[in-house]
């Protein structure tokens, strides 16, 4: 058996600054290096970002992607890192002379030894589903890489290659491979880290090999990468678990059985891979002492999720410039959590509250937001909007809910005024999944801003991330962040006397289950009905979640932490004719509650 201690490098990213990510990655392996690592892993596309989206199809960008990998192994020679073996994902291009842009674009793993590129391994599998869209921008790969690195036969892939039956795993068993090496870019879902620990033991299994899988880190607009690094051996085993939600370098020493000698290239029954071998390098020293590899406990579901927007709202705000965020605080649930993610991912000295009470504002819930200011310690300050009120009265004559509005756009106006004055900064949108499912929000009133953190969080799932945050404060000796009045009070939006969400929506334990089933489930009529929902109750959500379609679409980006989030997942047309049988004919779209 031979020994190899390998590197897992869960990094967070910067899409399109490959500059900047060559500078990680140097640092990163130099810190491998001095763990007398002999391979280090980076994630996916670690060079470029990901997902790069139309970036695929500037034919700069991919030439660009191409020279700075030959410059990074060159400068990692340079520094002394030359015999260190790395493998990093970037974007590289078929060669193809007759392609009217020289060759299509490929999601690639180079392996970096010596000062060169000494082997590539382009992406077998593409992902066509949910918020991928590879099947679009690349062609996949028709080879299996084995590289022979200390004595042992390493075989690489991609991602989806992984999540995929057959292809490269079935063909890395073939091939005889000691190790199984897996770079990713899999974004972060409630409850995956258990898929992807399943999948991990499978594979091996079926490899019949050790399997090491290095998974990217932090925040890209909507997606939150996880890290969740791992190793499993043969027998499926996880004996390496990496932290979630933090960069790290997870070192582990491995006895791997050693490489066969293995003569040309060969072609495996499973879909046919050309398997390519490449001898990197030698056997190496042992290093000086054994290391205990690391098994970090897995997060709670609910400290999972709130990491996640913790991440995304910190990223999203530090990747693009934005030194400070400004939300309109009512004394309300959603608010309230938003402010606390904001004063969590971004300092408190960085966050600004603002309340605009109006003719229908309990006295409640202007306390209740002046308390959570000063639990959090973010700015406070408050916009009485009555007399703008009263002055747009004189100018328009409207009641009902054009009124309501009114009195939501008139606060983002403020908000957004704030926000213009002191750049470079974003109003924060607090509305939650259900009330977006729902349409339960006004278009240019409370569903303005910059980001909305708690887009894909479910009104349910916004109380019980309250409790586990006040929670989580106790257990640190902390003073609760959110007051108990606020998790306990009925929700309102407080547009009209004694008004209650209530009024135009049902209980949202129950709105939630329905929601689940339709929007995430993508189940229809008749099965909702069979899962025991009302036939009433159900056409009617279902048409208030057709007809939102169109306020959807111009909602913010927000963090996705679901397995269907709005926008990126779930795609469907502004006019759409079908319907349900049973369902209510097509309606003129129009809002629930609000608009």
């Amino acid at each position: 058996m031979a020994q190899l201690r390998i590197a897992l490098a869960q990094l967070n990213v910067t899409v399109g600054d490959i500059s900047g990510n060559a500078e990680l990655i140097l640092d990163w392996s130099r810190r491998a290096a001095d763990a007398e690592a002999q391979l280090v892993l980076f994630p996916e596309t670690a060079l470029t970002g990901y997902p790069v989206e139309d970036l695929a199809l500037r034919q700069s960008f991919i030439a660009e992607s191409r020279r700075s990998v030959d410059r990074l192994a060159e400068r990692l020679a340079d520094d002394g890192l030359g015999e260190l073996v790395v493998v990093v994902g970037y974007l590289d291009r078929t060669d193809e002379p007759e392609h009217p842009k020289g060759g299509h674009p490929q999601n690639v793993a180079a392996v970096l030894h010596r000062g060169t590129v000494v082997a590539r391994y382009a992406k077998h599998h593409l992902p066509n589903y949910g918020v991928f869209d590879e099947f679009r921008y690349f062609q996949p790969g028709r080879e299996l890489a084995v590289l022979t690195i200390g004595g042992v036969d390493v075989a690489l892939a991609i991602c989806e290659d992984l999540w995929q039956d057959g292809g490269p795993v079935a063909a890395a068993a073939e091939a005889g491979a000691g190790l199984l090496a897996v770079i990713n870019a899999s974004p972060y879902e409630r409850d995956k880290d258990d898929t992807r620990g399943e999948l991990v033991s499978r594979r091996a299994i079926e490899a019949r090999c050790a399997l090491a899988y290095v998974n990217l880190v932090g925040g890209q607009d909507e997606l939150v990468f996880d890290g969740d690094s791992m190793i499993a051996d043969a027998d499926g085993t996880l004996v390496v678990r990496g932290p979630q939600f933090v960069e790290d370098l997870v070192l582990a020493d491995l006895e791997l059985p050693d490489s066969r000698p293995v003569d040309g290239r060969t072609v495996s029954s499973a879909e046919k891979l050309i398997i390519s071998r490449h001898h990197v390098s030698d056997g190496y020293p042992l290093p000086g002492k054994t290391i205990t590899a690391p098994r970090y406990p897995r997060l709670s579901a609910d400290e999972e999720v709130y990491s996640a927007l913790v991440l995304g709202l910190r990223d999203y705000c530090g990747k693009n410039g934005i030194e400070r965020v400004y939300l309109g605080l009512s004394g309300g649930i959603d608010s309230t959590l938003v402010a606390a993610i904001a004063r969590d991912a971004i300092g408190a000295e960085h966050v600004y509250g603002i309340s605009n009470p109006s003719a229908y504002s309990s006295e409640h819930s202007k306390t209740d937001a002046a308390e959570l200011a000063e639990r959090l310690g973010l700015h406070y300050s408050t916009v009485p909007i009555a007399a703008a009120v009263d002055t747009f009265n004189t100018l328009i004559d409207i009641d009902g809910i054009a009124a309501e509005n009114l009195q939501a756009r008139i606060r983002a106006v403020i908000w957004m005024a704030e926000s213009n004055q002191h750049g470079p900064s974003i109003v924060l949108a607090c509305g939650n999944k259900s009330e977006l499912a729902v349409g339960y929000s006004t278009i240019y009133g409370d569903a303005v801003g910059g980001f909305a953190p708690i887009k894909d969080v479910p009104k349910t799932w916004v109380w019980r991330l309250a409790k586990w945050r006040n929670d989580h404060a106790v257990a640190r000796g902390e003073r609760p962040p959110i007051p108990e009045n606020t998790i306990t009070k009925e929700p309102s939006a407080e547009l009209r006397p004694g008004q209650k969400d209530t009024d135009s929506l049902p209980p949202y334990d129950v709105l939630d289950k329905i929601l689940a089933e339709y929007v995430e489930g993508d189940q229809g009529r008749a099965q909702i009905i069979a899962a025991g929902f009302d036939a009433e109750l159900v056409d009617r959500v279902m048409r208030l979640v057709d007809r939102a379609e169109y306020k959807r679409r111009q909602y913010p980006p927000g963090t996705k932490i679901s397995f269907k989030a709005f926008g990126r997942d779930r795609r469907l047309p502004i006019t759409n004719g079908w319907r349900e049988e049973h369902e209510p004919a097509p309606v003129v779209p129009a809002a629930a509650g609000t608009d």
